[in-house]
């Protein structure tokens, strides 16, 4: 279950970058912000395959269910 591994949140430098930038977020901490979104009480949490997908506040947060590893994030329109 992925609410009670989100102590094993991870990502590269390289998404870190990539989901600053297409988030527009203004935070060094992209990991803890993926993590609040993730425990809010109006986040959709489902998985497809070997991803999880997480949808909240106008996002979608991709996470792979094995190394939870977050993979990219993108508005939703």
């Amino acid at each position: 279950m992925l609410l009670s591994n989100l102590d094993q949140l991870h990502t590269t430098n390289l998404g870190v970058e990539r989901i600053r930038k297409n988030l527009r977020l203004d935070t060094d901490d992209v990991i803890g912000w993926c993590r609040e979104k993730i425990k809010a009480a109006n986040a959709s949490i489902t998985r497809k395959g070997k991803n999880w997908y997480i949808t909240v506040d106008g996002c979608e947060i991709t996470i792979n269910a094995h190394s939870y590893t977050i993979i990219t994030a993108h508005r939703r329109t």
